[in-house]
Protein backbone atom coordinates (compact mmCIF):
# COMPACT_ATOMS: atom_id res chain seq x y z
CA UNK A 1 0.00 0.00 0.00
CA UNK A 2 1.53 3.45 -0.73
CA UNK A 3 1.49 6.58 0.91
CA UNK A 4 3.31 9.63 2.08
CA UNK A 5 5.90 9.58 4.53
CA UNK A 6 8.25 11.90 6.65
CA UNK A 7 11.07 10.59 7.30
CA UNK A 8 15.15 11.29 8.14
CA UNK A 9 17.24 11.77 5.60
CA UNK A 10 20.12 9.17 6.48
CA UNK A 11 19.24 5.97 6.31
CA UNK A 12 19.42 3.91 9.57
CA UNK A 13 19.04 -0.50 8.39
CA UNK A 14 16.86 -1.79 10.75
CA UNK A 15 19.44 -4.28 11.80
CA UNK A 16 21.43 -1.67 13.40
CA UNK A 17 21.98 -2.04 17.15
CA UNK A 18 22.42 1.92 17.52
CA UNK A 19 22.66 5.31 15.56
CA UNK A 20 25.55 5.38 13.12
CA UNK A 21 28.11 7.96 13.69
CA UNK A 22 27.98 8.64 9.73
CA UNK A 23 24.75 8.66 7.88
CA UNK A 24 24.28 6.71 4.99
CA UNK A 25 22.62 9.40 2.81
CA UNK A 26 23.44 7.91 -0.50
CA UNK A 27 22.80 4.76 -1.81
CA UNK A 28 25.14 3.67 -5.01
CA UNK A 29 22.87 1.69 -8.08
CA UNK A 30 25.69 -0.03 -8.37
CA UNK A 31 26.14 -1.92 -5.32
CA UNK A 32 22.23 -1.62 -3.92
CA UNK A 33 21.67 -5.12 -4.13
CA UNK A 34 24.53 -6.73 -2.51
CA UNK A 35 25.27 -4.55 0.49
CA UNK A 36 23.64 -5.30 3.69
CA UNK A 37 22.87 -1.79 4.48
CA UNK A 38 20.69 -1.36 1.50
CA UNK A 39 19.60 -4.87 0.41
CA UNK A 40 16.27 -5.14 2.20
CA UNK A 41 15.10 -1.58 1.52
CA UNK A 42 15.53 -1.96 -2.23
CA UNK A 43 13.85 -5.79 -2.13
CA UNK A 44 10.66 -4.22 0.02
CA UNK A 45 10.74 -0.36 0.82
CA UNK A 46 11.71 1.58 -2.42
CA UNK A 47 10.27 5.18 -2.42
CA UNK A 48 9.98 8.40 -4.34
CA UNK A 49 11.81 11.58 -3.09
CA UNK A 50 10.29 14.39 -4.68
CA UNK A 51 12.19 17.57 -5.29
CA UNK A 52 12.07 20.79 -7.21
CA UNK A 53 16.14 20.79 -7.08
CA UNK A 54 19.53 19.89 -5.09
CA UNK A 55 22.66 21.20 -4.44
CA UNK A 56 25.94 19.93 -5.47
CA UNK A 57 29.68 21.38 -5.04
CA UNK A 58 32.12 21.43 -7.94
CA UNK A 59 36.13 21.14 -6.37
CA UNK A 60 37.75 24.73 -6.53
CA UNK A 61 41.35 24.67 -8.38
CA UNK A 62 44.33 25.12 -7.08
CA UNK A 63 45.82 28.37 -7.20
CA UNK A 64 49.78 28.74 -5.98
CA UNK A 65 49.07 25.11 -4.21
CA UNK A 66 45.87 25.78 -2.68
CA UNK A 67 42.75 24.34 -3.27
CA UNK A 68 39.65 27.62 -4.39
CA UNK A 69 36.52 27.42 -2.57
CA UNK A 70 34.13 25.30 -3.64
CA UNK A 71 31.21 26.84 -5.97
CA UNK A 72 27.91 25.23 -4.67
CA UNK A 73 25.19 24.85 -8.25
CA UNK A 74 21.65 24.43 -7.56
CA UNK A 75 20.49 21.51 -9.97
CA UNK A 76 16.96 21.66 -11.37
CA UNK A 77 14.69 20.59 -14.63
CA UNK A 78 15.22 23.16 -17.43
CA UNK A 79 11.73 23.39 -17.35
CA UNK A 80 11.14 24.06 -13.68
CA UNK A 81 8.79 21.26 -13.11
CA UNK A 82 9.28 19.18 -9.57
CA UNK A 83 10.69 15.68 -10.12
CA UNK A 84 10.92 12.34 -8.72
CA UNK A 85 14.40 10.44 -6.97
CA UNK A 86 14.88 6.58 -6.59
CA UNK A 87 15.01 6.40 -2.49
CA UNK A 88 14.68 3.69 0.13
CA UNK A 89 13.64 3.42 3.58
CA UNK A 90 13.75 1.72 6.71
CA UNK A 91 12.33 1.57 9.77
CA UNK A 92 14.65 1.32 13.01
CA UNK A 93 14.07 1.28 16.42
CA UNK A 94 16.43 2.21 19.15
CA UNK A 95 16.92 0.30 22.57
CA UNK A 96 14.12 2.44 24.44
CA UNK A 97 12.06 1.61 21.35
CA UNK A 98 11.42 4.61 19.61
CA UNK A 99 10.90 4.30 15.88
CA UNK A 100 12.33 6.28 13.13
CA UNK A 101 11.52 6.50 9.39
CA UNK A 102 15.13 7.16 7.73
CA UNK A 103 15.68 7.07 3.90
CA UNK A 104 18.56 6.96 1.52
CA UNK A 105 18.48 8.72 -2.28
CA UNK A 106 19.85 6.05 -4.94
CA UNK A 107 22.84 7.46 -6.94
CA UNK A 108 24.61 6.78 -10.40
CA UNK A 109 26.89 7.88 -12.50
CA UNK A 110 27.06 11.66 -13.57
CA UNK A 111 25.27 12.50 -16.84
CA UNK A 112 26.81 14.99 -19.10
CA UNK A 113 25.28 17.71 -17.79
CA UNK A 114 26.13 17.29 -14.08
CA UNK A 115 30.06 15.38 -14.67
CA UNK A 116 31.66 18.56 -14.83
CA UNK A 117 30.35 19.57 -11.03
CA UNK A 118 30.60 16.09 -9.74
CA UNK A 119 31.10 11.96 -10.30
CA UNK A 120 27.75 11.40 -9.17
CA UNK A 121 23.82 12.10 -8.98
CA UNK A 122 20.95 10.96 -7.54
CA UNK A 123 18.49 8.65 -9.92
CA UNK A 124 15.79 11.03 -11.01
CA UNK A 125 12.93 8.98 -12.30
CA UNK A 126 10.83 9.11 -15.44
CA UNK A 127 7.06 9.32 -14.48
CA UNK A 128 6.20 6.64 -16.43
CA UNK A 129 9.08 4.37 -14.60
CA UNK A 130 7.63 5.71 -10.89
CA UNK A 131 4.52 2.39 -11.21
CA UNK A 132 7.27 0.04 -11.63
CA UNK A 133 9.93 1.33 -8.77
CA UNK A 134 7.18 1.06 -6.32
CA UNK A 135 5.77 -2.23 -7.56
CA UNK A 136 6.72 -4.86 -4.66
CA UNK A 137 6.33 -7.11 -7.63
CA UNK A 138 9.17 -5.85 -9.67
CA UNK A 139 12.20 -8.26 -10.42
CA UNK A 140 15.81 -7.08 -9.45
CA UNK A 141 16.51 -7.04 -13.30
CA UNK A 142 13.48 -4.67 -14.49
CA UNK A 143 14.89 -2.35 -11.30
CA UNK A 144 18.67 -2.63 -11.84
CA UNK A 145 17.23 -1.31 -16.04
CA UNK A 146 16.03 2.21 -14.09
CA UNK A 147 19.31 3.35 -12.10
CA UNK A 148 20.69 5.27 -14.90
CA UNK A 149 21.50 9.29 -15.12
CA UNK A 150 19.01 11.56 -16.36
CA UNK A 151 19.29 12.38 -20.02
CA UNK A 152 21.62 14.93 -20.60
CA UNK A 153 19.06 17.84 -21.42
CA UNK A 154 16.96 17.42 -18.99
CA UNK A 155 18.82 19.38 -16.17
CA UNK A 156 20.40 22.70 -15.65
CA UNK A 157 23.26 23.77 -13.48
CA UNK A 158 22.72 27.01 -12.06
CA UNK A 159 25.87 28.60 -9.65
CA UNK A 160 24.62 29.87 -6.81
CA UNK A 161 25.80 31.84 -3.87
CA UNK A 162 28.54 30.44 -1.03
CA UNK A 163 25.40 31.41 1.31
CA UNK A 164 24.14 27.93 1.26
CA UNK A 165 26.97 26.66 2.75
CA UNK A 166 25.81 27.55 5.84
CA UNK A 167 22.00 26.61 7.77
CA UNK A 168 21.07 29.74 9.44
CA UNK A 169 20.54 30.78 6.00
CA UNK A 170 17.37 29.80 4.78
CA UNK A 171 15.49 31.93 1.94
CA UNK A 172 14.47 31.80 -1.82
CA UNK A 173 17.67 34.00 -2.40
CA UNK A 174 19.56 30.51 -2.16
CA UNK A 175 18.21 29.25 -5.59
CA UNK A 176 19.26 32.52 -7.79
CA UNK A 177 21.81 32.17 -10.39
CA UNK A 178 25.11 33.77 -8.44
CA UNK A 179 28.42 34.99 -9.84
CA UNK A 180 30.90 32.34 -9.76
CA UNK A 181 33.13 31.90 -6.51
Amino acid sequence: QRRFMLVRWGLVPSWAKEMPQSLLINARAETIAEKPSFRGAFRHRRALMPADGFYEWKAGGRENGKTGPKQPYFIRRRDGAPFAMAALWENWMDAHGSELDTCAVVTTEANETLAPIHHRMPVILDEKDWTLWLDPAATEKELRALLRPAPDDLLEAIPVSTRINSPANDDPSLIERAAPV
